[in-house]
């Protein structure tokens, strides 16, 4: 049932014919509290047709909706409130979230189309950092989130492979390693070179053009630049599978940037079929002076290619191969430029889908407010973070819950979902510091607060037995206390179309707070477990709450474990 379209069509039969359904949905809100009821119709558009003041508006028109279906519908100023019928809402609600479970809140708006996520894409030879966390966390929550709503996301791993800094790499590896110290300690040596490389290539700018001659030659196929290549590559990537076993991120396709050298003529001849290359100082470019930005740059002077190059050939292989709805690249938001030049040269050479690729950038993880940077050595190594965080998980669990089977499992799926969840709960485009002591708290708005809720009301159920919910007709709550517990579970639906829409999983994070928050107040107040008529209701909104507490923790890629 849907109960804002109950409201919509009691307004209806009352309103102007002039103010049609379209705009009355609009302009519903709900009430910060629910003693102001839940849902409100604010009057202020009717004073120029009815020529009145709202408030008198709301008053005359309470008088005239038929409140059939509703506790109560009363005016407060320029509101008319409307109050929903408890007993017959909370019934609704509990029946369709223990009847659908893990589907409740599943829609069918993308049919099962295809949608690309361009994410995590960490740099070859380059340890994982908490820089690199944001785009593994918020592309695979995303991917989880358009699930909900039946879009086939294909998680793409756009492994940064290629470029100038391999080149950078295998003059420092040639200069001050040898194959000992990197079998040895693959990702901390291989870094050890590339940091000693820009620091020495301040006084020696020599160095960055033996760089650009080693790049070249792998360009051109030279066997022994590729085997070096290939061996950094194959090193990095056994290193990346542990972090991404822990976080519990797959992916679909493990493409990176090499993979698409074959494939750059092809987008190099078009640009050229279509007049759109030019010549500038020995360089090939796409001129985008008329949209005021600089240059979109295909070839340098001695021929090498760009990000972009390889981004514009990836773009048309992606429509190829997946025929995409939607294209996503979950990258940050200092690339905002790049993603502007690629979609307006797409567009230039004639694919119109290019409007269907969407860049979504996210903000910086800062350590005392500064930012990460590998290439100064400023960098936090995320294995070492995820490490901290399970052993305070540890800690906290042996003293809240010495005698707890399975501590050490637990206290990683808490650890680590610790770190997940408070990236997420963070808005996307926003930055912040990271501190491990209020990432990792039981209390508050963190993720094990959540976990550990789920694992009480779980507690709950345990403890009352195994409850047959099929054959409960009346499954009505209807006390105060657990009002808005049961309105925010109603609300889930909603909650997973807007985080799609907008491409925010921190909107799935702070609804779980919130009903964790809710629920809590609700077990506080309340004997959940009194053996009298109205148990099998209880225990069915203790069920449809942890129901939903995991689903919404399984959106953000946080596992929820049933003991903590």
């Amino acid at each position: 049932m849907d109960f804002k379209q109950q409201v919509v069509d009691a307004l209806a039969k009352v309103l102007p014919e002039e103010i049609t359904k379209e705009q009355v949905t609009k302009l519903i809100e709900k009430p910060k509290t629910s003693d102001l009821g839940d849902y409100a119709f604010p009057t202020f558009i009717l004073a120029k047709t009815l020529h009145k003041a709202p408030n008198m508006i709301a008053e005359d028109l309470v008088g005239k909706i038929d409140t059939t279906g509703f506790e109560k519908v009363v005016n407060t100023g320029a509101y008319i409130n409307f109050f929903l019928d408890k007993a017959a809402f909370s019934n609704n609600v509990l029946h369709e979230v223990l009847t659908e479970k893990d589907n409740y809140g599943n829609a069918d708006e993308g049919k099962g189309r295809n949608v690309p996520i361009d994410m995590s894409s960490p740099n070859i030879a380059k340890p994982m950092s908490m820089g690199h966390l944001r785009s593994t966390v918020i592309g695979n929550s995303i991917a989880k989130i358009i699930s909900k709503l039946n879009y086939q996301p294909v998680k793409i791993n756009h492994l940064g492979d290629w470029g100038t800094q391999f080149g950078k790499l295998i003059v420092g590896y040639k200069l001050w390693g040898s194959v000992e110290e990197v079998e040895a300690d693959p990702i901390n040596n291989l870094l050890k070179y590339y940091v000693r490389f820009h620091k020495e290539a301040e006084d020696k700018p020599e160095l960055d053009d033996e760089a650009r001659a080693w790049f070249k030659k792998m360009e051109d196929g030279d066997k022994e630049a590729l085997a070096l290549w290939s061996w950094f590559k194959e090193l990095s990537l056994k290193e990346f599978q542990t972090i991404y076993d822990r976080l519990d991120v797959q992916f679909d396709h493990f493409t990176g940037e090499s993979f698409y050298n074959d494939k750059m003529d092809a987008i190099v001849k078009t640009l050229e079929d279509k007049h759109l290359l030019k010549e500038s100082r020995g360089a090939e470019i796409v001129d985008l002076s008329e949209y005021d930005l600089s240059p979109a740059l295909i070839k340098k002077t001695d021929g090498a290619t760009l990000y972009i190059t390889r981004d514009l050939a990836a773009a048309k292989y992606r429509k190829d191969t997946f025929d995409f709805v939607k294209s996503l690249y979950v990258v940050g938001s200092e690339q905002a430029e790049h993603f502007t030049k690629l979609k307006i040269v797409l567009k230039k050479m004639g694919y119109d889908w290019s409007d269907d690729i969407d860049y979504i950038p996210f903000g910086l993880i800062t350590t005392g407010g500064k930012k990460l940077s590998t290439r100064k050595g400023n960098v936090i190594l995320l294995d070492d973070v995820l490490n901290d965080a399970v052993a305070l998980a540890k800690k906290q669990i042996e003293e809240k819950n010495p005698d707890l089977k399975n501590k050490d499992a637990v206290a990683e799926a808490v650890g680590v979902g610790a770190v997940v969840f408070h990236d997420l709960k963070n808005d996307r485009r926003d930055s912040f510091d990271f501190n491990l002591e209020e990432v990792v708290r039981f209390e508050g708005e963190t993720g094990p607060y959540v976990q550990y809720t789920n694992a009480r009301a779980l507690s709950i159920l345990r403890k009352a037995g195994d409850v047959d919910y099929s054959d409960a007709k009346d499954m009505a709550v209807t006390t105060p206390e657990a009002w808005d517990t049961i309105k925010l579970l109603q609300d889930f639906g909603n909650v997973v179309d807007r985080a799609a829409r907008e491409y925010e999983p921190s909107v799935v994070a702070k609804y779980v707070l919130k009903l964790a928050k809710s629920f809590n107040q609700y077990y506080a107040h309340s004997k959940i477990l009194a053996d009298d008529e109205g148990l099998k209701a209880r225990l069915a909104l203790v069920k449809s709450v942890s129901i939903v507490l995991q689903m919404s923790l399984g959106l953000l890629g946080v596992k929820a474990p049933e003991e903590m």
